[in-house]
């Protein structure tokens, strides 16, 4: 039996059945090209954002390490006290002082520091050649001064100048002057008049009284001289205001290009790897700045000293440096190794089977995990994640972290995620019904 041709549906033009269908596949490609369109943006948010966070890596460490030097006068005088150990400064401490004492007191005077069995001969001496006197009285005063520099009374005295002159520092370089630190003549220099006075302790001390009539003499050790200091004291005062905000800001720049990234864990370690580069340009950039201060010195500066204040004043510069690197590293090689691709997996199977078989060997010995192990297994996501947050908050609360405190965390953090899968063990219990012979 056939339909009525009056029951079937009419036909449409084909005219119209095209134009319906290039509509619908309109409509589609719409739907398709949005999100598209809107993962586009957020890329290129994403890029944006872990760029920014680069290029403020650098002046972020910098702001860190000038915001301790000026407010913390612990951090300031762990970074000047070794330079009371290092051969090179005593010298030119030793050479600034022995001059002063020597300009301050006539030959007359500086005979009674001769002992009196070579009285006689100097005296000839003083009679025939004064400069030939001079120079042998300025060898015995130096031989004193550099006893006393070498000893560790110096070394105290020392700790002891920066520490109380931690604060003028902290003025003078942010442009607010006074106190024993100044800024005169491009130059930071510091009042050594208490090393002039050790030094005249010292002397009184050996027996040479005479040495009590020198008068109170204020010279200064120079720390940094450059016909930029205007411009360094500027640069110093804006990195103190920002020194606590900018790394924070950096840190938001990273991770909200993290968030806004497709691809979030290449994100990561593509954010991580460079700002790592990043703080090894400001390194690259220390190391080629130090030549170019130190030839730039005076001609009559000690240049072994000033190399060695240079070297002292950007150590812990050097450290944030460091410590950002091997941060940036480690972070870039655990969001790569939680990764899916072929490398990141084999990597997790040999972490895995080598706590497989630690585990079969103790259980051969007799260990059995039981309860333990089904508890770790149950709650096993959290334990690892309660292990990374309190390995973060380690880090974060560590005052100066440096980068093997970093390493150690990490090893710390390795272990605890270790012995986590070392105790993950389901260990159901069997059943009276499992544990029955099956029939037949």
């Amino acid at each position: 039996m056939t339909d009525h041709p009056l029951d079937q549906p009419p036909s449409e033009p084909p005219e119209d059945r095209d134009a319906e269908l290039a509509e619908l596949h309109g409509r589609i490609a719409q739907l398709e090209q949005r999100p598209r369109h809107r993962f586009r943006l957020l890329s290129l948010l994403s890029v944006v954002l872990i760029i920014l966070a680069t290029v403020l890596t650098p002046a972020s460490v910098a702001a860190a390490w000038a915001r301790s030097t000026l407010t913390d006068t612990d951090r300031y005088v762990a970074t000047m006290a070794p330079l009371a150990r290092d051969p090179a400064v005593q010298a030119a401490v030793t050479d600034r002082v022995t001059t002063q004492i020597v300009d301050a007191l006539p030959i007359g005077t500086l005979l009674g520091l001769v002992p009196t069995t070579d009285r006689p001969l100097l005296q000839q001496l003083v009679n025939s050649a004064g400069s030939a006197v001079t120079s042998a009285i300025t060898s015995l005063v130096h031989d004193q001064v550099a006893g006393a520099v070498a000893s560790d009374q110096f070394a105290a005295l020392w700790e002891q100048i920066n520490r109380s002159a931690h604060d003028s520092l902290n003025r003078a370089l942010t442009g607010q002057g006074g106190g024993a630190v100044k800024i005169t003549d491009n130059t930071v220099a510091l009042d050594l008049a208490p090393v002039i006075d050790q030094a005249k302790s010292r002397l009184v001390a050996n027996g040479l009284s005479v040495a009590s009539k020198i008068p109170t003499v204020h010279t200064d050790y120079v720390l940094i001289e450059s016909e930029s200091i205007g411009t360094i004291r500027t640069w110093l005062r804006l990195l103190d205001v920002f020194g606590f905000w900018l790394p924070v800001l950096t840190v938001l720049l990273a991770v909200g290009g993290v968030l806004a990234a497709v691809r979030r864990r290449r994100a990561t370690v593509t954010a991580a790897l460079a700002m790592a580069a990043g703080a090894a340009v400001l390194s690259i950039g220390l190391s080629v700045f130090r030549p170019v201060y130190l030839d730039h010195l005076p001609a009559d500066v000690n240049q072994a000293a000033a190399h060695a204040v240079y070297d002292r004043l950007t150590h812990y510069l050097r450290g944030g440096v460091r410590l950002v690197v091997v941060l940036g590293i480690l972070v870039a090689l655990g969001a790569w190794v939680s990764g899916t691709g072929r490398w990141a997996r084999a990597v997790r199977t040999l972490w895995q089977a080598g706590i497989d078989a630690v585990r079969r060997a103790a259980e051969r010995l007799g260990m059995r995990l039981g309860p333990v192990g089904r508890f770790v297994h149950r709650f096993k996501l959290w334990l690892n994640w309660a292990a990374v947050v309190i390995a973060t908050v380690v880090l974060v609360t560590w005052s100066y972290p440096t980068d093997m405190v970093v390493i150690w965390l990490t090893v710390a953090l390795l272990a605890v995620l270790a012995v986590v899968e070392f105790l993950d063990e389901p260990g159901e219990p069997v059943t009276s019904d499992a544990a029955a012979p099956s029939p037949g």
